[in-house]
């Protein structure tokens, strides 16, 4: 696969098939899995955190926004991706330029429902950057902090849905690490006010616990929600800059707005045993695909060893 960098001082657009053949200079140790994983970056700058569907059609492609989660001037924030399934030698990488407030750490993104080019780009902290993405650049329009921030939180996940009612819910988790901190997941209606400002509702929380992997595990890495409410997560594992790395991705419950939306319900659930695992990769992505069978986009940050990104059924219906 052919990588063709225009630019290192800003995001990339990246276009990429997901049925490409695994690289032959992966690493060996420790063996990742391979089948289907496609590199779209090189190195600890290019990891994939987080990454949402633009819904924008692209030439024999479904187009998607990737972030980094990058810390220091001129690296890069923010990727516009286009997947093709049937060319995975025309894998490209065009810079895309971040106007605004630099973030440090991002590690979700999400689109706006009901928006054209809106976005919610979250960092670690809390701090979410609402961005007007068109051709190449990102504008920031706002920028506020999540409501009910608990001390020392961490955050890798934010995920929006609409309800039957037409109403939007931000689902979004502090990752939790090992055994003696399971992550937690939060809940609250979602809308962007008439003067341009995220609005979060009542906020509902729980616990959740990854099934897989073990030891220092981020038990919630990213969430994604399908149309009937229901929250798939990724849960990931690393012991360095050059791993081991493990992961997986699970069911982990369900979200719903009461009628009058005022109010989310979270119904979180044991995992599944039989959550998909994915060992030799650190999963920071996960995106189910509309009306695709189960289908999610999934992104790795695998530290040094680059960014990876591929396509799998993990998504409940």
């Amino acid at each position: 696969m052919q990588l063709r960098h225009k630019s290192l001082l800003s995001a990339a657009f990246v276009t990429l098939a997901l049925a490409a053949p695994a690289r032959a200079d992966a690493p060996s140790e420790p063996a990742p899995e391979t089948g289907g994983w496609q590199q779209v970056g090189e190195d600890a700058t290019s990891g994939v955190s987080g990454l949402a569907l633009t819904g924008e059609a692209a030439a024999d492609g479904t187009e998607a926004l990737v972030v980094h989660d990058n810390k220091k001037p001129g690296q890069p924030r923010i990727s516009r991706v286009t997947f093709h399934q049937s060319a995975p030698k025309d894998t490209t990488v065009t810079p895309v330029a971040w106007e605004g407030p630099v973030p440090k750490d991002l590690e979700a993104i999400e689109a706006v429902p009901g928006t054209h080019g809106e976005f919610m780009a979250l960092a670690s902290r809390g701090l979410v950057y609402r961005l007007q993405v068109a051709g190449d650049t990102a504008r920031v329009l706002d920028l506020a902090p999540l409501p009910a921030i608990p001390e020392g939180a961490d955050f890798e996940s934010f995920a929006l849905g609409t309800s039957a009612s037409g109403r939007t819910v931000a689902v979004w988790a502090d990752r939790g690490a090992g055994a003696d901190r399971p992550a937690t997941v939060f809940a609250a209606p979602f809308s962007i006010s008439e003067y341009g400002e995220a609005e979060f509702g009542n906020v509902s929380q729980t616990n959740f616990r990854a099934a897989y992997p073990k030891g220092d595990v981020r038990h919630v890495s990213d969430i994604s929600l399908t149309k009937s409410g229901r929250i798939t997560v990724s849960s990931a594992s690393d012991a360095g800059d050059d791993g081991p790395f493990a992961s997986s991705v699970s069911e982990a419950g369900r979200v719903s707005l009461n009628a009058s939306g005022t109010r989310a319900t979270l119904r979180i659930a044991v995992p599944r045993t039989t959550s998909e695992k994915f060992d030799g990769r650190k999963i920071e992505a996960v995106e189910c695909v509309p009306g695709a069978d189960g289908t999610a986009l999934l992104g790795t940050d695998d530290e040094n060893l680059g960014g990876y990104v591929k396509s799998a059924r993990v998504c409940a219906g």
